[in-house]
Parts: structure tokens; sequence; C-alpha cells
């Protein structure tokens, strides 16, 4: 299919009268579900993000496609496990280093990113006539092969890596890794701030639609600065790991931005045609909040990787709704495409499914089977989730759960269930021989 073809069929199969929509993806960096306030969060006010959920969906059962940053991420762009990539199953190391045999034997060869190759949901949408914009943090390559650029991108602007002191954007080690389109960017000011200011500036020169805006805070991730300590002495502000105090005023200076994102949609009369998403890329980790659910950022239980999803598209979607269907990140890209009304091209498939239908109403919500295996040194975390039971086995230690009458995972039933733990334990191991990368057939011979 060229592009032509692409571009052809997407327009014709718009209905008359309604436009193919914009679409804004906001996401936040190990925020937990317990440091919103529409999720029940008592101490950090976030009003702005609160709104989507009054005038769109709150999902009450998303989860990420892995506990970490990088894994995530590629799902949520490819729209399929992150496991078919090869070597993203845990956050890409500062200075471009991995962190598990087959990260380590990537980057080795300076293949450690999602390679072009991959089909990405900002292609798909450029390709079918979208303006395409990522600001903020990418951390899913640094050499230029891997960058926004190379993945259907028009313009970016943001952090090579996984995050960055938010006045000196350097990682540690004092590598720079504020970029502009492939290129150094010299700025001054808190990290937030500029996501921001560069994604309004974008939206206001924005004179045909639709658009895509990929909005990717590296808030609240470590480390943990407030917005107004700036030091000028030291160039940048204090550390304050495990202050809930200053957590609190990221997470908020977060939301005043995505306030003035949501303002000037509204200033622009875009406010009915666009879909606005806000997730997490995982669970909170010990600076945040995961609510009542165990663990916390790289873990497999459910602190570890049910996040907060709100997503409003008014002309289509009625308002103030809790979402029960169980729905993971890599869904976002077949439903988005969905909405845009851009086909797939080829024989390609999505293992994320299309969500329209349920959001909808016109179907009711269906029972799940999701996978998730995380690798980083020597740990070993796989879970399967299949209707309401979830196994989990981390490190060797196999647990099952019913998160229908256990969604804190405090009652393991694996031992009264065997007959349930094999056949989820058959599940996994099937599913991860179905995704392993062709990418990775190299390191596997090697390994014998």
């Amino acid at each position: 299919m060229t592009r032509r073809d692409l571009l052809r069929l997407s327009v014709a199969a718009t209905p008359p009268g309604r436009p193919r929509p914009n679409i804004v993806l906001i996401v936040a960096d190990d925020l937990g579900s317990g440091d919103l306030s529409c999720y029940g969060c008592p101490d950090i006010r976030t009003p702005n993000i609160d709104s989507l959920a009054r005038s769109g969906l709150r999902f009450t059962q998303c989860y990420a496609n892995a506990p970490e940053c990088t894994p995530t991420r590629a799902a949520l762009l490819t729209g399929r496990y992150q496991q078919r990539v090869g070597g993203l199953e845990c956050a890409i190391g500062v200075g471009d280093v991995g962190r598990y045999d087959e990260a380590i034997w990537l980057a080795q060869r300076g293949e450690l990113g999602l390679p072009a190759t991959e089909l990405t949901l900002p292609r798909l949408l450029k390709r079918s006539g979208y303006a395409t914009a990522c600001f903020g943090k990418w951390h899913l390559g640094y050499r230029p092969k891997f960058r926004p650029s190379r993945h259907g991108f028009d313009t970016w602007f943001g952090i090579l890596g996984g995050n960055a002191d938010y006045f000196t954007y350097r990682e540690e080690g004092g590598r720079y890794v504020l970029y502009e389109n492939d290129r150094p960017a010299r700025r001054k000011g808190y990290l937030t701030d500029l996501i921001a200011e560069e994604a309004l500036a974008w939206l206001k020169q924005k004179a045909r639609r639709p658009f895509f805006l990929y909005l990717a805070f590296t808030a609240p991730h470590t480390p943990i600065q407030d917005p107004d300590e700036f030091d000028p002495v030291t160039g940048t502000a204090p550390r304050r790991q495990g202050h809930r105090p200053t957590y609190a005023r990221m997470v908020e200076r977060m939301d005043a931005r995505v306030g003035d994102v949501l303002a000037e949609l509204d200033r622009r009369g875009l406010h009915e045609d666009t879909i606005v998403i806000f997730i997490s890329d995982n669970g909170a980790d010990s600076n945040g909040s995961n609510g009542r659910l165990r663990g916390g950022k790289g873990s497999l239980w459910e602190g570890g990787i049910r996040i907060p999803c709100l997503l409003r598209w008014p002309r289509v979607l009625a308002a103030g709704r809790d979402i029960d269907q169980v729905a993971i990140t890599m869904d976002l890209a077949p439903t988005l495409l969905a909405a845009a009304r851009v086909p797939m091209p080829g024989r390609h498939r999505f293992d994320g499914v299309n969500l329209l239908p349920v959001l909808e109403g016109r179907q009711a919500p269906f029972a799940r089977t999701l996978f998730w295996r995380y690798k980083r040194g020597e740990a070993r975390r796989k879970a399967v989730r299949r209707g309401t039971m979830k196994l989990v086995v981390d490190d060797g230690r196999t647990e099952l759960h019913d998160l229908a009458r256990d969604e804190t995972e405090q009652h393991d039933l694996a031992g009264a269930e065997k007959d349930v733990v094999a056949e989820m334990s058959r599940l996994l191991t099937a599913w991860e021989q179905s995704v392993e990368a062709p990418r990775l057939r190299g390191f596997r011979a090697r390994r014998g």
C-alpha cells in the first residue's frame, strides 16, 4: 500500500461532517494512580488532569506494558508487545547502557534502541496526513538512528535518556541530553515548563488539522526537584529524594502545564474534535503512591503496572464515565488509528486491541489475557492475567491471585489452585515463544 493509497482510504472513510480528530497523548513519568486527585489522592491537587475524568473517561483497570520506562514506551508507539522488538525489556541505562544480557549484547553492537523498521503510531498518522510532534522524554535509543525523527515525528524536543536534572538537563555522569531535532538545545528554566512551552508554541503554529502531539513529561521521575527552588549559585535546585511535599509540587507543576495545553485547545476551538489521553508509563517508585496496590515500579504486582488513564473526546464519547474494561498501553495505537480512520497496511497486526467499540458503548467490556516479562540484571519477572486471575513469577517465586476478590494481592491461591497455575504457566511459556524477537537470533544462537 502506497502513501497515496493510505491517505485516500483514510480520508474516504471519514464520515461527512466529522473531521478526523486531533490527538494529544500526554505521558507522565513514574506517576502512580495514587498520585492524582481523581483516583483518590488526598495530598496532591491536580484539577486540570482531573478535568479529563469529568469531561471524559476514567479507566479503572489500565495497565502499563512494563514496570519501567523504555519497554512501555516501545509498546505505546508500536501497539505490540515490546518483546517483539528485542532488548527493550527494561529501561535503557544512562549513557546507552544495556542492563541485562540481551540488551548488553545489542548495546555492544550499537543496536540498543527502537529500530526505524518498526511500524509506529506517529509514522502511520504522518503517512495519513497528520502533522506530528514529540516533546519531552524519548528513552528509546540514544543514537541518531533511533531518535523520534526516524519514527515519523516532524519535529521533536526533549531528553534522549530516562531522566535529567530539571535545570541543567544533564543526566547522571554529566552528559547533556536536551535536544531539538537531533541537535543539542540550549535553554534555561525548569524542564517541565520547557517541554510544555515547546508544545504550546508548536500548537500555535498549526494552522491546519489534523495533528498528533506526543507530550511526554519527565515529571515526576527523579531527581526530585522543586520547580521554585532554583539556586543561581549551583545552577540547579536541591535534590530531595523521598520528600513528598517536593514530589507533590512537581506533580502540581505538571498539572498546571497540562492545563495550559487544554486551554490552548479551547482557544483554538479544538475542544470537541481533539482526543486527549493522559497516562503514566508505569507505577510509582518510593517517592510516589500506588494507593492500596502491592508493589511499585520495577515489580509486576499491581502497583508496578496498574496506571492512571484518562481519555477525552467530547464529540464522540459521553463524559464522566468509569471504564472497567481491562486495557494496556499497547491498546492505544490501534484505538487511536481507528479513531483517525487510518487503515493498516499489508498484513501488519497489533497485539493491542481497538477499544473504541467499548468506549462508545457499542460493545460490553470483555475478558483479556495479557502477559508481562521484565528483565534487569539477573532479575526475571513474569506475569499473566487471564480474566480476573493473575499469575506472578517473581524471581522463581510463584503466586496466584483473583483480582476480583483480592485486588491488593494479599491472598496467594497457588497452593489451592494448582491446575490453574499449571494452565496459566503453559500460556505464559507459549507466549514467550511467540514473541521471540528476530533481531536476537544471533544472541540466542550464541547461547545455544
